[in-house]
């Protein structure tokens, strides 16, 4: 069996005065898991870090572009056995602006801003509403133990 590491997760949310909202995309039905509601998620492309796949993910599926950004204290995991392998996924936190406008790609059908508990009952898999709790805690509760490193020099994409 392969332990591999070639996709992301970014939990884009949006914060202004002590409320918290995260960007829900309803997955397509020509996609894998049609119909089921997830964050930004994508491949790294060869030779790319993959904090600049989770920005170029964040550009190609919303056509947003993060003000902050953050690796987030979690690593996603899931088992293909398909493909016999474990896959390991960063995961990265992106903020936008309240008011940013979303444009969805042809992967999803929809998308919607919701509560982090709404958000919790949405995603399918547990390592996904964990990073939700941590961004969570993180941001409403501040609790700054939780190690998360704001990656400051990032350039975003502005084009896609």
């Amino acid at each position: 069996m392969k332990i591999i590491s070639n996709m992301i997760e970014a939990h884009v949310f949006r914060y202004e005065n002590r409320k918290l909202e995260f960007l829900m995309l309803k997955r397509g039905e020509k996609e894998i898991y049609p119909g089921l509601w997830q964050m930004v998620t994508g491949k790294i492309k060869k030779n790319e870090k993959a904090y600049d796949a989770a920005l170029r993910e964040i550009k190609e599926e919303t056509n947003l572009s993060p003000i902050k950004f953050w690796v987030v204290p979690n690593i996603d995991s899931f088992y293909s056995h398909e493909k016999n392998l474990i896959s390991l996924l960063p995961v990265f936190a992106a903020k936008v602006e309240w008011n940013a406008k979303v444009k969805i790609s042809n992967e999803h059908t929809e998308f919607k801003w919701v509560s982090p508990g709404t958000a919790k009952k949405l995603l399918a898999w547990n390592g996904q509403r964990k990073s939700v709790a941590l961004i969570t805690n993180y941001f409403l509760k501040e609790i700054d133990f939780l190690n998360f490193v704001e990656i400051k020099n990032f350039k975003p994409i502005n084009k896609f």
